[in-house]
């Protein structure tokens, strides 16, 4: 199946050459290829290199997918600024540009396809300073803004209210603008609230301070001369991963997490990476060497529960770094909960069992966040909570949809028609959702540990991850 073709002139094109990835080759006749060519920028919440060197993001996703559905490869020019996309769209470069917010500036070079994401643009500040109240208290501090986004035209808007409202537009992507500002390098920042909620897991002390305007739709943009048929189909894509709940799916993992954890838990993190991770990480190599699992998820699972502290215990007698109940502890052949190398890779290989026990059809990564409820409810009761969900018509092979369905079990109504009874579910959910937030700094800020795999190969295929 062939591409539609673009009509546009070859307008701005040494700029927009010099701006591509060096391995992306320019694409001046997609309607001669098989290829869907995609326009984005490297990004959290668009595309970029994950930890495995495989590439991830919401854009990402959804564009393999659309081509998928299309019968045809793609892919990916990435610029490094939001400007230099939009002028790669007008030359063109490609069929469409992924992650843009629909606005009027952007509607006059380009047609846009359906809403798939809301995002509230925001003031941002650093809460070693005074937070602002309102617009007013904007009025002649270094305020800064990504250039080509949709925030010059609000702030436009508040200018004619507060004439003495300046600010700099930089052509950096909004990632560093944020961090910009937890380096005190700025006074404010106007980003949308994805990116927010993103920065402060890495940023403890960034936090909103207002919102700018009304809520803005991210859609994909095309060319004002690309083909109809090609802005259809896109069109009935998004309709149908809307019904089937893969857009719900997609935007859980990627966004259904990252506002669990509050700023004393991101500060703890942090500062146990520095003090008290350097001690254990051995240990945490020597889990992934066992299992397969990434050291990072292991290690985030510990910090969640016991905040690597060797001798928590509960009053519930569950006790040690993994926090291991005395019957987990017996079936993984521990001898001695407290001592941590043995706690860690008890715990690594129990959640690699919980993995093993799913369903083969369950994919990723909704096999590991189902396991991890798993590893704080029991096998069992995540079990019953999947048997509801088919009951009350959600999918059980489905983290995002699953998640609901577990704080039912602590209610009668639903609990006295399970096998296993009353569970307190909710805590689970809370343990998984934190588990993936940490996951996320983790992966920010320490390495992929170099894999040897004769340990797990001695071990046999019960320590084997599927993965």
């Amino acid at each position: 199946m062939r591409i539609f073709p673009l009509f546009f002139a070859l307008v701005f094109c040494g700029l927009v050459l010099a701006a591509c990835d060096s391995h992306e080759k320019p694409t001046t006749t997609p309607d001669k290829t098989d290829e869907l060519v995609v326009i984005t920028v490297n990004s959290p919440d668009t595309y970029y290199e994950n930890s495995d060197g495989s590439y991830a993001g919401l854009e990402f996703d959804l564009v393999t997918e659309f081509a998928n559905e299309l019968g045809v490869g793609v892919k990916f020019k990435v610029m490094p600024r939001l400007s230099q996309a939009l002028l790669a769209l007008e030359s063109p470069q490609g069929h469409l540009a992924a992650g843009l917010n629909v606005t009027d500036k952007h509607g006059l070079g380009a047609r846009f396809g359906p809403v798939y994401q809301r995002t509230q643009p925001q003031v941002v500040y650093n809460t070693d300073y005074p937070k602002p109240r309102n617009i007013q208290d904007l009025a002649g501090r270094n305020i800064e803004i990504a250039a080509g986004t949709s925030h010059t035209e609000r702030l436009n808007e508040a200018k004619q209210q507060v004439p003495g409202l300046k600010w700099n537009e930089v052509d950096i992507p909004a990632e560093e603008l944020l961090a910009k500002l937890a380096e005190g390098k700025i006074d404010y920042a106007i980003a949308d609230s994805t990116q927010i909620n993103l920065a402060k897991n890495f940023y403890p002390n960034l936090r909103t301070a207002f919102n700018l305007g009304e809520e803005t739709g991210k859609a994909w943009a095309f060319s004002p001369n690309a083909d109809p048929q090609l802005l259809e189909k896109a069109q009935k894509f998004f309709k149908r991963i809307e019904q089937d709940g893969t857009l719900k799916r997609l935007l859980d993992r990627y966004y259904g997490h990252i506002q669990r954890l509050d700023q004393m838990d991101v500060g703890g993190i942090l500062e146990k990476m520095r003090t008290t991770l350097p001690d254990l990480r051995d240990h945490f190599h020597h889990a992934e060497e066992l299992t397969g699992i990434d050291w990072r998820l292991i290690a985030a699972l510990a910090y969640k529960e016991s905040h690597w502290d060797r001798l928590a215990t509960s009053f519930t007698n569950v006790r040690g770094i993994m926090m291991l109940t005395e019957s987990t502890a017996d079936r993984m052949k521990v001898t001695d909960r407290l001592d941590a190398r043995q706690s860690i890779l008890a715990g690594a290989r129990y959640l690699l069992l919980l993995k093993e026990m799913l369903p083969p059809r369950i994919a990723e990564p909704d096999r590991t966040w189902i396991a991890l409820a798993a590893y704080n409810l029991g096998y069992g009761h995540v079990e019953d909570a999947r048997i509801l969900a088919q009951r009350l018509g959600s999918n059980p092979d489905s983290w995002v949809d699953l998640k609901k369905i577990l704080p039912l079990l602590s209610r009668s109504e639903y609990f006295v028609n399970l096998k296993h009874g009353y569970a307190r579910g909710g805590e689970a959910v809370i343990l998984t959702e934190s588990v993936r937030t940490y996951h996320d700094i983790l992966l920010r800020y320490e390495r992929a540990y170099s894999r040897n795999f004769a340990a797990t190969e001695a071990m046999g295929p019960l320590h084997r991850s599927r993965n």
